[in-house]
């Protein structure tokens, strides 16, 4: 087995993350539970500013709150010295709880409202990344109204399609993402942008996809967008302060995933982002990255308890956990991969191969095909590896399922940083036809 980070079995034979027995976070606070290895996010975040920092480059690493939005994980960006990209008001909300400093904070999405460019200019965010002339206008509108500057970056869509699953692609032509690089549509708002007396074109910005191993689509966006730059420097007079060239670094969830280590990726795009200034006779810009899956997703283990078995003969074993598509909805979705074992004896060999169900009422419910392991019963607790991204911030309450706790472990200690919801949490925001069963019940 593949142990990540600070994972290791200790000397009772159990799966520890931080120096904290597995078995013993399960007895504390129940299952399932969310478990993240602060040390390994703090590794990650350092790996990456620091191969800016060796090669003199200036850079805003972001981490992409998208894959873990809460106010202890905002907090913990802070502390390693990271930007913030959040995509809705909740999430900017969520950085402004976090006490995060808002002039590196970054507002991305592709049909932000009203009330949330309000929200951005309120907090004096240090960029907005404008995705669409809709959105364009309605900023420059807003501007205008409050008599106030707002930098910002435009998502281009450069016409790189990244090697991955083909629902999270976002960097080809046909997106609902971004502006056209191709088609004149970003020239059209670079335009718009450099004439208005409110905005400040700072600079460019794509994302070419997710759960990205090799670099080549990085180094291709940087070239195309050079190539449109070189162009713009002699017919709107525009060279980017910045060039954020968002996210997208794998991580290996199974042993089918081979990623590169997170510093691999700057180097190439330093390079590349160097020789293409050069070729054009620009000065380097402030390179911008976005981590979010590749800070946080192997980072996570979430544990559970072993319930109910089923077999069909000659055909499948069924193992049921206590959770599932309402804590990790990922393998419905994207039919995800992960692996596992059982946390409280993760040595012993496995005997069987069996399917790992979740108690939700669909048959699509399914957290891992063919996971060999040994004989189980309901005392054991499975520890799935790398939930780290998407699994809180896509959880969810179908079937009236309370969402799991997070905790972070760090040498040795372990701290709740979200608790874990009530059935009342569930109906408090209900309201009811009948005020005297309201009265009896909430």
């Amino acid at each position: 087995m593949y142990y990540y980070g600070t994972t290791a079995v200790n000397d009772k034979g159990h799966l520890e993350i931080g120096g904290v027995d597995t078995v013993e976070l399960v007895k504390e606070f129940g299952t399932p539970v969310y478990v993240y290895d602060v040390a390994l996010i703090r590794q990650r975040a350092r790996s990456f500013r620091e191969a800016f920092a060796t090669n003199g480059i200036n850079a805003q690493v972001s981490f992409a709150s998208k894959a873990f939005s809460t106010v202890a994980m905002v907090q913990l960006a802070e502390e390693e010295g990271l930007s913030l990209d959040v995509v809705s008001g909740g999430e900017l909300y969520t950085a402004a709880a976090a006490d995060f400093p808002m002039e590196r904070v970054h507002f991305h999405g592709n049909n932000k409202s009203r009330e949330e460019l309000e929200m951005a200019l309120q907090y004096k965010i240090g960029y907005v990344v404008v995705d669409n002339f809709y959105e364009l206008e309605m900023l420059e509108d807003l501007c205008a109204e409050k008599k106030q500057q707002m930098d910002v970056v435009l998502r281009v869509t450069p016409g790189i399609e990244a090697h991955t699953h083909d629902y999270i692609l976002t960097g080809q032509e046909d997106s609902k993402f971004g502006f056209g690089l191709q088609n004149g549509q970003t020239e059209e708002a670079l335009r718009k942008v450099l004439q208005s007396s409110w905005l400040t074109a700072a600079g460019i910005h794509c994302h070419i996809g997710s759960q990205i191993f090799e670099t080549t689509g990085f180094t291709l966006a940087v070239q195309k967008i050079f190539e449109k730059l070189n162009e713009w420097k002699t017919t709107v007079s525009f060279e980017p302060a910045i060039l954020n060239l968002g996210g997208g670094f794998g991580i290996r969830y199974t042993g089918e995933d081979d990623p590169k280590p997170a510093a691999d990726y700057v180097v190439e795009i330093i390079t590349e982002v160097k020789k293409q200034a050069k070729n054009y006779g620009m000065d380097v810009p402030e390179i911008g990255i976005e981590p979010g899956r590749s800070l946080v997703g192997d980072a996570g283990i979430t544990l559970y308890k072993i319930g109910s078995r089923k077999e069909v003969p000659n055909v499948r074993k069924y193992l049921a956990v206590d959770g599932g598509m309402t804590d990790n909805i990922r393998p419905a979705l994207y039919q995800a991969k992960y692996e596992a074992v059982l946390a409280n004896k993760p040595l012993e060999k496995p005997t069987e191969v069996v399917s790992i169900a979740g108690k939700c009422c669909e048959s699509g419910d399914m957290l891992i095909w063919d996971l060999p392991l040994p004989e189980t019963d309901d005392q054991d607790i499975l520890a799935v590896f790398c939930t780290g991204a998407y699994g809180y911030s896509m959880a969810n309450n179908y079937n009236r399922i309370p969402r799991p706790p997070v905790v972070f472990v760090e040498n040795g200690k372990a701290t709740l940083v979200v608790k874990r919801e009530t059935y009342e949490d569930l109906v408090r925001l209900d309201l009811s036809l009948n005020e005297k069963i309201k009265a009896k019940h909430l």
